[in-house]
Order: structure tokens, then C-alpha cells, then sequence
């Protein structure tokens, strides 16, 4: 079973950028997806990117889509995040996740995903 591992948050103002890593050894083995999640004080976790290790599509959430890319080199076992004009509303823990084999629903679905990472946090201060 793949544990990931976060890292690359940080503190940033309002415009800036971050890129967070997740190292998951052996992850095209296992999985043909992996994604980025984040979970913001009192909301639930909720699916922001996700990436095809086989086909290197993507996926976005609308929330995202233009500022955050995913990415991987997996010959780092590596997949990233990078994040541009950060936003108060991204704050938050970030957590990367495999996904789960078999799944036919909406791609970012919480439940299409195992695997957790323990999350790094990104905050935005405006």
C-alpha cells in the first residue's frame, strides 16, 4: 500500500505561489491516479487535482482550474502542485491520496481516493 508523503507548504501573502511535492514510492505500480486534496478549518476535505500517471491528463476543480497545475516525475516517485496567485480562500491542510482502482464516479470524489498522505499546511494571509 502506497504512503505518501507531503511536503512544500508554507506561509505566503495573497499572489504568491508554493509547489508541494508528494513522494509515493512505487505509485504507477499501484494506481493510475493520483490526487490533491484540501481541507480548509471546519469544511470538509474536498478534491482539487488529480493526475492520469498513465496519460498525464488532469483534472481540476473549477475552484483552481487556471492558477493550480499538477504534475509528476515519477521517476522521482514524485508528484507535484504547483500553485499560483494564492488566495486567503486556499488556506488550508494539503493532502495528496491514490486513487482507488474500479472507481466510475466524478473523478475528484473523496471516495475514488486511499492511500493518505498526513497533509502539509499552505497558508494565505492577506
Amino acid at each position: 500500500q502506497l504512503q505518501p508523503v507531503e511536503s512544500g507548504g508554507g506561509s505566503v501573502q495573497t499572489g504568491g505561489s508554493l509547489r508541494l511535492s508528494c513522494e509515493a514510492a512505487g505509485y504507477t505500480s499501484i494506481t493510475d491516479r493520483m490526487g490533491w486534496f484540501r481541507q480548509a478549518p471546519g469544511r470538509e476535505r474536498e478534491g482539487i487535482a488529480l493526475i492520469y500517471t498513465d496519460t498525464n491528463d488532469t483534472f481540476y476543480d473549477d475552484s483552481v482550474k487556471g492558477r493550480f497545475t499538477i504534475s509528476q516525475d515519477s521517476a522521482k516517485n514524485t508528484v507535484y502542485l504547483h500553485m499560483n496567485t494564492l488566495q486567503p480562500q486556499d488556506t488550508g491542510m494539503y493532502y495528496c491520496a491514490a486513487g482507488r482502482s474500479g472507481w466510475r464516479g466524478y473523478p475528484l470524489h473523496i471516495r475514488a481516493f486511499n492511500s493518505w498522505g498526513q497533509g502539509t499546511q499552505v497558508t494565505v494571509s492577506s
